[in-house]
């Protein structure tokens, strides 16, 4: 069952699925198509995981990981 610090994991695999940078809704999209079925099997997960995935995106710019939201043209996630 997954839980919302697999999203940090798939956040990332989805940006790097689209060349390192991408819209919320792009990642949103390859998480679904390739996690639909881990979703579903997660309980309450499967209810918060969109909110859920700007936490994550929170947590990778807090390590390093992406790049802060200030220097990135609005509305794209960036791997640093």
């Amino acid at each position: 069952m997954a839980n919302k610090f697999d999203l940090q994991n798939w956040l990332i695999e989805a940006l790097k699925e689209y060349g390192g940078r991408a819209t919320i809704v792009e990642v949103c999209k390859y998480i679904w198509q390739h996690y639909e079925d881990e979703l579903r099997n997660s309980n309450d997960l499967f209810y918060t995981w969109q909110y859920d995935i700007r936490w994550a995106a929170t947590e990778l710019r807090r390590q390093g990981i992406m790049c802060d939201a200030k220097s990135c043209p609005q509305g794209l996630w960036i791997l640093c």
